[in-house]
């Protein structure tokens, strides 16, 4: 499975109405320059956790333990389901770090995930569909660790290379099969990930609102949608009788 030439020529898969998360919208109330940082929906959010881990005894405990996530989602406008996230984990005190993507259901789950960060130029190939040199990219692979309703996430270690590289690159490419076989591409575009990653995390409260206005105003253009389409039908059934 390529990630190059082929997933360049898949750029647009994933695509119809798509929306940013709410993550931009969650700084509406904040500086003007916090607000530019996050025009591509990287965010990062962080909160306490009980996690498992061994003391110096041996014996397994539980530690409260900070985690960050510096992350990013792509919503589909009218279903509000996710398109495609990625994001950047780590647990105060520990030197891992690691890259999650969750993709939608139905991906065949044996191939995993394949990902590769896009210099600038070769995004901007990418997004024309034009030829990009294959041995250039440096390709990941990325086990599913797990499903549930919403998708399926699968992880690798981010090392600080990589870590580097998404902070100069132009975007992220996420390749997949689906249960035909079949490759499907989802982008993520880089831009404002360096601010979200050094910055500040945002306020949950705030952000979980505004996400929450968002997912109301899918549903509501939901509801526009099934109305409109059922109103087709009844009018040409009027045609017919």
């Amino acid at each position: 499975m390529t990630i190059g030439n082929v997933a360049s020529a898949l750029w647009r898969v994933g695509g119809g109405v798509a929306v940013l998360a709410a993550a931009s919208m969650a700084f509406g109330g904040a500086a003007n320059a916090q607000a530019k940082q996050q025009q591509s929906a990287w965010v990062k959010l962080c909160e306490d956790a009980q996690l498992r881990a061994k003391g110096a005894d041996g014996k397994v405990k539980n530690e409260k333990k900070e985690i960050c996530l510096t992350h990013h989602e792509r919503l589909d406008g009218n279903t509000g389901t996710v398109i495609v996230s990625a994001a950047i984990r780590e647990v105060k005190g520990s030197e891992r770090k690691s890259l999650m993507v969750m993709v939608p259901l139905g991906m065949a789950l044996p191939p995993g995930l394949r990902a590769a960060v896009y210099t600038p130029d070769q995004w901007k190939k990418a997004q024309a569909n034009k030829k990009i040199d294959e041995k250039k990219l440096k390709p990941l692979s990325l086990k599913f660790s797990l499903c549930h309703p919403a998708g399926c996430t699968a992880e690798t270690e981010a090392t600080d290379q990589l870590v580097e590289s998404m902070k100069t690159g132009g975007g992220l490419m996420i390749l997949a099969v689906n249960a035909a076989n079949q490759p499907v591409g989802f982008p993520v575009p880089l831009t404002g990930f360096t601010a979200a990653h050094k910055g500040k995390a945002v306020d949950n409260k705030l952000y979980a609102q505004q996400r929450g206005k968002l997912m109301a105003q899918i549903r509501a253009r939901q509801k526009k949608i099934i109305a409109a389409a059922r109103k087709k039908r009844e009018e040409a059934q009027k045609k017919k009788n």
